[in-house]
């Protein structure tokens, strides 16, 4: 007998029993979800958090991680912050946004009295600064290294008029401006502003006795100038921790200096020398040159007198006459001191 009869017989009919069976596939549904999100859904009802069940289920569809939501939303809640939708929690969680961090951002402002709403947290969150440290910066102040320690220098060097090196060492108070953090430069461009302030306002005493005489002058002309403009954070004050006495920095410039003149000076009296010996070798070079001409000269002298001989212009006796008048100079040479070494005229 097949089963349509025995309904028949039965008396009950079709659309009931398919009726049953869809109601009960849909109650076991039901206890599943209602099993895996109870523990969710009793914390959403009793807080008031207004996430539902069909929301739970929403979210794990959407691939959102119901707890996640709901906690956030309980946190919210239960601080007394209503102003935060649930679906900006899922877009926040869903862009990779440290949500848990930006609720305690936002509860923690709310009870200090700092104007922050989600939107602005959930950029700060995204853009990669830590909302939840900025608000606590914010309400805190903390202070900053000026030089930064992790750079391996301990002091500001600067070096005032009268040459003298001043070390110091400042420490700067700083607020974070909420509103400045995203696109705001972070601690290193106050620490590199303030060592630049120092410098240079060292820089513009006449003396170091200056200095340490009143070294809060560094920091009231320092905090003047807005060195926090553009970044993100305000500064409260900028005390000179510490300040100390260097190297004569003028003094071993000007030795520096008066060695590298004397070196010049150095160099242009060995190129003089060098100019000096130069032009002496060329007098020498001249000197023998006419000497050589003259001796070339002497050498035509008997040559020209056996021309003079042979074509009759010179006879023998005028030659025995220039002869012994010459014998006779050189003797009266000699005998007066004269030159030595003088060359005997070739007959």
């Amino acid at each position: 007998m097949s089963f349509a009869l025995l309904l028949q017989e039965s008396l009950i009919p079709l659309w009931k029993v398919v009726g049953a069976v869809l109601a009960g596939i849909a109650l076991l549904i039901f206890l599943f979800v209602f099993l895996r999100y109870a523990n969710l859904y009793v914390r959403s009802v009793l807080t008031k958090a207004g996430v539902g069940l069909l929301d739970m289920v929403a979210m794990s569809l959407r691939r959102v991680n119901p707890a996640t939501i709901v906690n956030a939303r309980v946190n919210l809640v239960q601080a007394r912050v209503t102003d935060v939708d649930k679906r900006d929690l899922e877009a926040h969680f869903l862009a990779g946004g440290n949500l848990e961090r930006v609720v305690r951002a936002l509860i923690a402002a709310d009870r200090a009295g700092i104007g922050l709403d989600f939107r602005t947290a959930a950029g700060i969150d995204l853009a990669g600064r830590d909302v939840l440290e900025a608000v606590r910066t914010s309400v805190t102040p903390k202070v900053i290294d000026c030089p930064n320690p992790a750079s391996g220098k301990s002091e500001v060097a600067a070096v005032a008029k009268n040459g003298i090196q001043v070390l110091a060492k400042a420490r700067i108070t700083v607020r974070t401006n909420i509103n400045r953090l995203v696109g705001g430069a972070g601690e290193e461009t106050i620490i590199a502003r303030v060592g630049e302030g120092i410098v240079s306002t060292i820089g513009s005493k006449s003396s170091h006795q200056d200095v340490l005489e009143n070294p809060d002058s560094i920091s009231k002309t320092v905090l003047a100038r807005g060195l926090d403009a553009g970044t993100a954070f305000e500064i409260v004050s900028i005390d000179i921790a510490d300040v100390d006495i260097g190297n004569n920095i003028g003094a071993r410039l000007q030795a520096d200096q008066a060695e590298a003149d004397k070196r010049v000076a150095q160099a242009n009296a060995e190129k003089r020398r060098a100019m000096a010996v130069a032009a002496e070798q060329e007098f020498k070079a001249k000197v023998m040159e006419n000497r050589a001409k003259v001796v070339e000269a002497d050498a035509q002298v008997p040559l020209a007198m056996a021309e003079a001989l042979r074509s009759g212009r010179l006879g023998v006796m005028d030659l025995y006459r220039m002869q012994n008048i010459q014998a006779d100079t050189r003797m009266r040479d000699s005998l007066g001191g004269g030159e030595k070494g003088t060359e005997p005229e070739p007959k």
